[in-house]
């Protein structure tokens, strides 16, 4: 039977503001904790989610379905279910109950729980956040309507998803899946950044780790964070998906696509018209702005790649219609000087 005792002896978890659990205590088995963690009952979550029908389905990723949840005290949660009972994937869930049982940001999303190691399988409990994701406001149905995201709404979603990455630098961790359907939306569309199977907590004394767990040559450090980001920001300037096979040949990939056209600076024909490109001035600036950000986040050589802070400072600095970026390149140099490429021939 799979159950908490497959986790390393090392974690150390700790619990956050009681305020952030469910303060029923007839959903957790008899308010009981298991290496202080909050135990959820295996039979309540079951009913919470219909028997985890395909109706209360939220979303489908690499290592488990996510179910919309109500307990029995009406508090509505988010019930992650395994794939396959097997060691390997357990040791992923429990990465992300290590990352996020350590780690408190109003832009991560809060891990409420578990079932026991007593229970027939292994549930993560998390809050249930109501607005769907970025991708579903760009990309699918909620995108289809007559109304665009406007670009307020975009530049804040990508200020606090760059707060949420630059938060998880400064603890050491670096994420490894940024990217647009990973991004929670409230109903205030303020972010929250979830899905941390992939992630990983870089040694103390080491400045790199492998990627080979994911098939990808080279190393992972916090600047494979930052080109991932770079492709939030070019779905967020153009409304179009990362990868589409309906696209032209060339146009398949959006980062190599978007690199042709900032390198030829022909912005107009990334950036999605619906935004204000053409008929607003202000938006011009920024969105252009933003593309420029794009092509130093999207660097061959992850050393030009902007660190995440410094990312956020300048998205912050085009929100107040500042452009900063000469403090990261010449502009006179760029063409020169940077080359974007793929990730996968990160130097190390």
């Amino acid at each position: 039977m799979i159950h908490l005792k497959m986790m390393n002896a090392s974690l150390n978890f700790h619990l956050k503001n009681s305020a952030s659990y469910p303060q029923s205590n007839s959903d957790m088995e008899e308010s009981n904790v298991y290496f202080q963690f909050p135990i959820f009952n295996h039979t309540e979550l079951e009913e919470a989610t219909n028997s985890f029908s395909a109706s209360n389905e939220l979303r489908d990723g690499g290592f488990g379905t996510v179910h919309h949840g109500k307990l029995r005290d009406g508090q509505e949660v988010a019930v992650k279910r395994l794939y396959e009972r097997n060691y390997r994937r357990v040791q992923q869930f429990m990465n992300e109950v290590e990352i996020l049982t350590s780690l408190q940001h109003k832009n991560l999303v809060s891990l409420y729980g578990c079932t026991s190691r007593h229970s027939r399988e292994l549930l993560l409990v998390y809050e249930y956040i109501s607005n769907g994701t970025f991708t579903d406001h760009i990309h699918a149905q909620r995108a289809n309507s007559s109304t665009t995201l406007p670009w307020q709404i975009r530049m804040g979603i990508a200020i606090e998803t760059a707060t949420a990455l630059a938060y998880l630098h400064a603890s050491d961790i670096v994420h490894r899946d940024a990217k647009t359907n990973n991004i929670l939306l409230d109903k205030n569309f303020e972010v929250k950044v979830a899905h941390f199977e992939l992630s990983r907590l870089l040694p103390n004394n080491v400045s790199y780790i492998s990627r080979a767990p994911q098939g990808t040559p080279g190393y992972l450090t916090e600047k494979s964070d930052v080109y991932s980001f770079g492709v939030v920001l070019i779905e967020l300037i153009s409304s179009k998906p990362a990868v589409d096979l309906s696209r032209e040949r060339d146009e398949i990939n959006l980062a190599d696509f978007a690199i042709n056209k900032i390198q030829k600076c022909n912005f107009g024909e990334l950036i999605d018209p619906n935004l204000g490109f053409e008929s607003d001035s202000e938006i011009n600036k920024m969105t252009t702005s933003v593309a420029e950000l794009v092509f130093l986040c999207l660097q061959q050589d992850k050393e030009m790649r902007p660190p995440m802070d410094e990312v956020l400072e300048e998205l912050k600095a085009i929100a107040c219609n500042e452009n900063a970026a000469d403090k990261f390149i010449d502009a006179d140099e760029s063409e020169s000087a940077l080359v974007p490429s793929s990730p996968d021939y990160d130097s190390s």
